[in-house]
């Protein structure tokens, strides 16, 4: 007798799903860094609108209030004569001499009041103190030692910066974990050793704020300080526009440091997030 054979129909394998264009990957992520940086520029553009629309009806007199073209062009005279980078050069020295100084000084307090227990007893509650002082108190204090030149400026800033870079450096070593501490005990590592393979590259993302924070400090307490005294740089640049009643050279100043401390932060921030990943390679 003969039976019918049944077999299974045959079915073709599933074509291999081709990978993601990569157009299609980085559209998103670019979308929405457009989308958010379109968001960041409402607020300056009406800005600028409300502006030019004072200017036109006369709301306030050209002296106090100078027109968006005018100010462009100011702009665009100091910076071919070099009067603006030339003031931006020399401020950005002070700040690296004082960044120099006062990083290095705050982070070796910082370090020694979160290493050593007896540096804390004696050094945290005076430095708690004199921390709560603005960087204007010690201007009066400085003339004194200082005087009025470049010694009076740099130590200023180096004041600004000092605070932020050692309080953070602190702040790290305290958040080590205990354990850490007592493997190097174990080992035996010395205090170059510990410091080298444990405190730098457990606290460094607590260092990296603190300097960016005292960058940041740093540059705003520069600027003041070239407003109160100073022959040179872009704080007496916007002091010298004012003497002549040329607030438009004012205003140019006024976007030198904005457009600065952008760039500082920006270069700072980048820096912290390839530090991050040589914290994850360190441990």
């Amino acid at each position: 007798m003969n039976t019918a054979s049944t077999s299974a129909p045959y079915t073709a394998p599933a074509a291999a799903s081709a990978p993601p264009a990569p157009w299609r990957t980085l559209a998103p992520a670019l979308g929405a860094r457009l989308l958010a940086l379109a968001a960041g520029l409402v607020l300056p553009l009406l800005l600028l609108g409300l502006w030019q629309y004072a200017v036109e009806r006369h709301w306030l007199a050209e002296q106090i209030l100078p027109p968006p073209a005018l100010v462009r062009d100011s702009l665009v005279e100091l910076w071919q004569n070099g009067d603006l980078t030339s003031n931006l050069a020399i401020s950005l020295k002070r700040l690296g001499w004082s960044l120099l100084f006062g990083g290095g000084g705050g982070l070796l307090l910082g370090m020694a009041m979160g290493i050593s227990p007896a540096a804390r007893a004696y050094l945290y509650p005076s430095f708690q103190l004199a921390a709560q002082f603005p960087v204007i108190g010690w201007v009066p204090l400085l003339i004194i030692f200082a005087g009025i030149g470049e010694a009076l400026k740099v130590s200023a800033i180096a004041i600004a910066v000092v605070v932020p870079v050692a309080v953070n450096t602190y702040q790290g070593i305290r958040n080590i974990p205990r354990a850490l501490l007592e493997v190097a005990a174990v080992y035996r590592f010395s205090l170059a050793q510990t410091i080298r393979r444990l405190v730098l590259p457990a606290a460094a993302g607590g260092i990296f704020s603190g300097l960016r924070q005292g960058v940041m400090q740093g540059w705003l307490a520069l600027v003041f300080v070239e407003l109160l005294a100073s022959s040179e740089g872009i704080g007496y640049l916007m002091v010298w526009g004012r003497q002549l009643l040329q607030l438009d050279i004012v205003v140019v100043g006024m976007l030198a440091v904005g457009t600065v401390g952008i760039v500082l932060d920006r270069l700072l921030a980048w820096g912290e997030a390839r530090l991050q990943g040589w914290q994850r390679r360190a441990y």
